[in-house]
């Protein structure tokens, strides 16, 4: 299941880092800027939300992590989830199978970095779009997305990742104000 939150503002920051685990605390203090320390605990508080609401976890749940660094639920084998944040919201998938997702802010299209991320047939795609920015970022989350939920994280050959992935196993949402794209791998239900 999917949560997304972009009150990033609306909430008290002081009140919420007493409600996560000392682990996320740590992490999210080392930001030097209150927006990247709201996105932290606000991620943690999503997945908290998503562990009690599908899973019947209540507390604080104490982090992993597989080879590549990406996070797992300590003793909770069965369960997975991803984490991400951009400047307009934050982002939580879990699920009973390997999953990953990625939000980012719609900005403005640059083509120096398309030509370096995608391959010919996504520039294609992204030049026949009514709105460039958006078609760029949806491809990107996408392939965030497909990363994340192997575990890999960003890797070379951008260009390639989503080479023979059928794109129906994606959920991509555009945030109806059109600030924010997300992605899901593989595609599920949406909160």
């Amino acid at each position: 299941m999917v949560y997304i939150d972009d009150r990033l503002w609306d909430f008290d920051l002081d009140a919420a880092l007493q409600e996560i685990s000392e682990e996320r605390r740590r992490q999210a203090l080392r930001y030097r800027h209150e927006l990247g320390q709201r996105q932290c605990v606000l991620a943690y508080l999503l997945l908290k939300r998503a562990l009690r609401e599908e899973y019947g976890i209540e507390g604080t749940p104490a982090f992993g992590y597989g080879p590549h660094g990406k996070p797992l639920l300590a003793g909770r084998p069965d369960i997975h989830f991803s984490l991400s944040h951009c400047r307009e919201a934050v982002a939580c998938v879990v699920s009973d199978h390997p999953v990953g997702i990625d939000v980012e802010s719609v900005g403005r299209y640059r083509e120096r970095l398309a030509a370096y991320t995608m391959n010919e047939m996504e520039l294609a795609e992204i030049a026949a779009a009514p709105s460039p920015d958006v078609a760029f970022t949806r491809l990107w989350t996408m392939k965030e997305a497909l990363l994340k939920c192997s575990g890999q994280g960003l890797v070379d050959g951008l260009k390639t990742v989503l080479d023979g992935v059928e794109t129906h196993r994606f959920t991509t949402v555009t945030a109806p104000s059109g600030r924010y794209v997300y992605s899901v791998y593989p595609a599920v239900s949406v909160r």
